[in-house]
């Protein structure tokens, strides 16, 4: 029988319902939040002037007031530096550029930023990449630092900084951690937020068995049980006047695609207080394996076992990477087989996606609710996508085209569609649109349109032919692909 509610949290709950029904409409502000601008132009980075004309489009095609940056303001541009690059193509010295944000795409959105700005201001580049990859090659492969220098020339009234927002670098090999290393993180330190009954995890029949972004389940769980449930964000991005997402348009393995509101995940100052799947088989309440095989059930057990003996006597971790690989041999590779929530019946990591994004629009720096809407912005990197093994070992899909939106949801809506993917079927999509506490969605999936240049009439987003088609994960395959539709064939 539920625990009955609490004064406290029926107070807390009436001031969230509350704060939502009054702020969200508000964005009215804005360009309707359920439309997006969609562009295309050249399937690669060759040519910096086509590729800076393009996006400099997209963003006019939006039609954003005149005071959406006004000067003096903390402008965040948020891109996606997940890894360094494809590590399962080491000779390619352009694997980067289909798991990465372009910079090319940074520097026009930052450029565009600074112009609005005026005299006074502030422009942050920052993310948590995977914490076991090398800012200092995301920054040496991307040119970050030649980047911001010729930003500051162009715009010396202008600061500009660099953050790499995580506390931690850690060492791995074959997805083992042997060591971690400290690191400055966020200067303004970190923002705990707790949503609690407003979380996507109340009442989540996996509690207690959820599985975050290292060995230690002890830590995900604690901040994930009962009416307790909370996330600890970098304060940097969360004090932004204007937060700007630049993802990747990129396949993924647990929530079959990631661009605006996945994207989110590189704001936290501790990646494992987010659940990323539930121990266990389906018919163990667990999202872990697709079927409760023997096979499944013995690797949870051994594997478990050997992760709960490296988290006791951390030394050991050296010892369980021959392991790992003779359990590859025996259980299959995570190419081939499915486990770790890699696949479309993943009911656990779209709940920690969407509440993400319940913290960035509901709540500022302070942990407080905001009293005026966020402005906000997408631009989503599609020259080159990745398809298949995304985020992180993704096959090049060249695709051509910018997206952006002043709301995640419709941006990543429409980046499915142009994948070829149905956003129906899509958890973490559909779900967003039946939020019932804390919504930050103020549209429903029927408003949703798209326009091509700053003249056309908006379009109702289903009637768009798509782009291209993305192959999806192995995991997802089969079920996310948009089907043939009438409405496209004679296109």
């Amino acid at each position: 029988m539920p625990r009955p509610l609490s004064c406290l949290s029926l107070i807390l709950i009436l001031q969230l319902k509350i704060y939502t029904a009054a702020t969200i409409p508000a964005m009215s502000y804005f360009p309707l939040p359920s439309s997006v601008a969609i562009c295309q132009g050249e399937q690669n980075y060759s040519s910096e002037e086509k590729i800076r004309a393009l996006v400099s489009k997209t963003i006019r095609t939006l039609n954003l007031p005149a005071g959406f940056i006004q000067p003096g303001e903390k402008v965040i541009l948020k891109p996606n530096w997940v890894k360094e690059h494809d590590e399962r193509h080491p000779g390619d010295d352009t694997s980067w550029e289909y798991v990465v944000t372009h910079p090319l795409i940074i520097e026009t959105v930052a450029e565009w930023a600074a112009g609005c700005l005026g005299n006074s201001g502030q422009i942050i580049f920052c993310d948590a990449p995977q914490t076991d990859s090398s800012f200092a090659k995301i920054r040496k492969y991307c040119r970050l630092d030649e980047m911001i220098a010729r930003l500051r020339k162009q715009y010396p009234q202008i600061k500009f900084q660099l953050l790499d927002l995580r506390p931690e670098e850690w060492h791995a090999v074959d997805g083992i951690t042997l060591s971690k290393t400290k690191l400055p993180g966020d200067p303004l330190g970190s923002t705990q937020i707790h949503l609690d009954e407003s979380s996507e995890f109340y009442n989540f029949k996996g509690l207690g068995n959820l599985f975050g972004a290292s060995i230690d389940m002890a830590e995900t769980n604690r901040h994930h049980q009962g009416l307790n449930h909370e996330y600890l964000l970098c304060r940097t991005p969360m004090d932004a006047d204007v937060f700007i997402n630049l993802p990747k348009m990129k396949t993924h393995k647990k929530v079959g695609i990631t661009c605006a509101l996945k994207n989110l995940v590189g704001i936290n100052a501790n990646k494992n207080w987010l659940p990323h799947h539930t121990e266990g088989t389906p018919a163990q309440g667990g999202d872990q394996f697709p079927a409760n095989t023997a096979k499944a059930r013995l690797e949870q057990r051994w594997m478990g076992a050997a992760k709960r003996m490296i988290l006791r006597y951390p030394p050991l971790a050296k010892f369980l990477v021959p392991i790992k690989g003779l359990a590859r041999h025996f259980f299959g590779d995570t190419q081939n087989v499915v486990r770790s929530g890699n696949w479309y019946g993943n009911d656990t990591c779209w709940r920690m996606v969407l509440d993400l994004n319940k913290c960035l629009f509901l709540y500022n720096g302070a942990g407080q609710l905001r009293s005026k809407p966020l402005r906000y912005l997408s631009v989503i990197d599609g020259i080159i996508g990745g398809e298949g093994n995304g985020p992180m070992s993704p096959d090049p899909k060249p695709a051509g085209v910018i997206i952006a939106g002043t709301h995640p949801l419709a941006t990543d809506c429409a980046a499915a569609h142009c994948m070829g993917f149905d956003y129906e079927k899509i958890p973490m999509l559909r779900n967003a649109f039946t939020i019932k506490h804390g919504n930050f969605v103020p549209f429903s999936m029927k408003d949703l349109t798209y326009r091509t240049d700053p003249e056309s009439i908006p379009a109702p987003l289903k009637k768009l032919k798509p782009i291209t088609r993305f192959k999806p994960h192995f995991g997802w395959r089969d079920h996310i692909e948009l089907a043939e539709s009438p409405l496209h064939k004679n296109q």
